[in-house]
């Protein structure tokens, strides 16, 4: 019969060890992620009058409430944690619609957002909520 400890502990092993190899093979545990959010949306509003309320956080940071003028950026800095869970989501509204949208998921971002100085690049729009990666071509990931 097949004692217990010897096969529990190489297994464990290899599910710690394997994600760090790949995180330390590729220096992904080591970059600063720039994640950036542009209220691009048009305003009628009296110039001075926020017209996007932006809320983001992680499972261990809230970045707190943000009230958005037309054009302005919000950034933060993100790096991967070991397990490459590392994920913020923000809740955008603006009259009346409202979205949740994962402004940086690790597994998903870890690669696209390095071409354009390891930036995730987001865009608040009239039909949704847009992602570039290079600053030029955009796509609307996430409609209202």
């Amino acid at each position: 019969m097949v004692d217990l400890k010897q096969f529990a502990f190489p297994m464990l092993a290899f599910f710690v060890m394997c994600p760090l190899a790949i995180a330390l093979s590729e220096d992904l545990l080591f970059i600063n992620y720039h994640i950036h959010v542009t209220n691009d949306l048009p305003s009628d509003l009296p110039p001075g009058v926020p017209s996007l309320h932006l809320h983001c956080k992680s499972k261990d940071e809230d970045l707190g409430e943000k009230v958005m003028f037309k054009h302005e950026d919000y950034t933060w800095d993100a790096k991967i944690n070991l397990f490459r869970t590392t994920l913020f989501f923000c809740y955008a509204s603006w009259e009346g619609k409202q979205q949740y949208f994962e402004a940086f998921k690790a597994t998903r971002d870890e690669h696209r957002c390095r071409i354009y100085h390891n930036s995730c690049l987001w865009s608040v729009r009239e039909d949704g909520i847009y992602f570039s990666k290079d600053s030029l071509t955009w796509y609307n990931e996430y409609p209202w």
